[in-house]
């Protein structure tokens, strides 16, 4: 059908688009205010488009609508699953769901076999680390989930981490282990006195 007056149609209301109100998204020209999301009526900047076929979405809602599927997804990278790393024939510890202390550095030597020497291998299951899910810490690459205190499980971040023995700990449980010892340092740093 010839388009009459030189303007094309926007996609969404099939009324020309003017250069005044126009926006372009792969080579189709949307009124402003019909570039918008499908499902959620967000509206759209080159920064949050993601086009599908003849349609456009927020990214958000272009993830959930066709994006990959399962357990694990659509929440982002950081909530994707892991399995038990039984693989390498370690019993987790379900209390803290990590291998037990002696296990733990058997597994390191099973690990670079499994893994490869190109892939990170976790030191924590043994499996390869994936950039979407990759923490370093203890000069290792470690799974977000994996990123625990070997002692009281807590998460760990840059911030709150120490490290011996290629292990990692939350300050707390470092201090407790590794921490100095005598009388004055069971209160806590805040009552140090020095001389």
């Amino acid at each position: 059908m010839p388009q009459f007056g030189g303007a094309p149609k926007c996609p969404r209301c099939g009324k020309s688009v003017y250069h005044a109100e126009e926006i372009k998204t792969q080579g189709q020209s949307w009124h402003k205010m019909c570039h918008k999301c499908s499902l959620c009526n967000k509206m759209l900047d080159s920064q949050n488009v993601a086009p599908h076929e003849d349609d456009v979405f927020c990214k958000n809602c272009h993830g959930k609508q066709f994006g990959p599927k399962g357990y694990g997804f659509g929440m982002g990278a950081g909530t994707l699953s892991m399995d038990s790393g039984e693989r390498f024939g370690l019993k987790m510890d379900p209390s803290r769901n990590a291998p037990s202390t002696a296990e733990a550095y058997v597994s390191a030597d099973l690990a670079s076999s499994a893994c490869g020497r190109a892939a990170d291998c976790c030191p924590r299951c043994g499996k390869t680390v994936y950039m979407a899910e990759k923490m370093i810490g203890a000069n290792s690459s470690w799974h977000k989930k994996c990123f625990t205190c070997f002692n009281c499980n807590k998460r760990l971040d840059s911030t709150n981490l120490s490290d011996r023995g290629g292990e990692i700990f939350c300050k707390a449980c470092y201090a407790k282990g590794y921490g100095p010892k005598g009388i004055g340092y069971g209160v806590g740093a805040g009552t140090l006195m020095a001389d």
